[in-house]
């Protein structure tokens, strides 16, 4: 502004409170994906209707359980090349930014979603095997071991993809049900607020020798959480369901309306 005339001075305090109060904001934005699986809400509503403790119309019981499991891959363990300096008074938490690399983990977790239990691991990376390690870790302990069900809502990751992977897990446990959610939809997956919660607490800052403190901090933690958690309050349901994707139709219609209309004036 002061380059064409228009003032002789300006803040940049101004500037900042100026972009703040405009209605364009260039330096926001959203991404969206668009819904490829053509079986979208049929793997969704089992999902949810598990969540609701509900299976193919009918209620769960006792001895019936939900497990939701994923990977968290590559968490690091970040030696700073400065001591980390804790919190003070009007003094945030003090993390040198240069650092040397201590190797990268795959940290998984099976969360019960009723239960909010979490049985986790750290791998050397993730895979088929890892994946089962897990599972066997899970499967061979109770309740699940003696269990009528165990439902294990996964995504559609190469670790436990498709129906081989259903086939795979049912051969080596037969009470085990694996359930995936639609393609690009591990939003479904109640893990990953498991794993939201673990960036937060657990990796954040990360500040760790080596990969052995990266595993006991996430044990202890696990440790820590299997005490006092609760289960997440999930509210969304099978009629949000049917509300997104009403939207997404409205959208997508208008959006087809529109470019035959461009197409005709051309």
């Amino acid at each position: 502004m002061t380059a064409r005339g228009i003032t002789d001075s300006i803040s940049a305090t101004t500037v900042r409170r100026w972009l703040r109060e405009d209605a364009l904001k260039p330096w926001q934005y959203q991404s969206w994906i668009f819904i490829t699986d053509p079986d979208f809400r049929a793997k969704a509503q089992r999902v949810l209707d598990l969540y609701a403790r509900t299976w193919q119309g009918k209620p769960l019981s006792a001895d019936e359980y939900v497990i939701s499991a994923d990977e968290k891959t590559s968490v690091q363990a970040r030696c700073r090349c400065h001591p980390t300096l804790p919190p003070g008074r009007a003094r945030a938490m003090r993390v040198n930014h240069t650092y040397e690399r201590g190797g990268a983990a795959a940290c998984l977790a099976a969360y019960d979603v009723h239960a909010a239990q979490v049985s986790g691991r750290c791998e050397k990376t993730t895979g088929i095997e890892p994946f089962m390690n897990l599972v066997t870790q899970v499967m061979s302990q109770e309740p699940y071991a003696s269990a009528k069900r165990v439902f294990w809502v996964v995504d559609n990751g190469s670790s436990h993809r498709g129906r081989k992977a259903a086939d795979r897990l049912s051969a080596a446990f037969p009470n085990a049900v694996l359930v995936h959610t639609p393609v690009h939809a591990s939003w479904l997956n109640q893990v990953e607020i498991f794993f939201s919660v673990v960036q937060r607490k657990v990796v954040s800052p990360n500040d760790f020798t080596d990969l052995a403190q990266v595993g006991a901090r996430l044990r202890a933690f696990e440790d820590r959480y299997n005490a006092s958690a609760q289960p997440f309050q999930w509210r969304f349901t099978t009629s949000d369901l049917d509300d997104l994707l009403a939207r997404l139709e409205r959208h997508t219609s208008a959006d087809r309306q529109e470019e035959s209309s461009v197409a005709l004036a051309a």
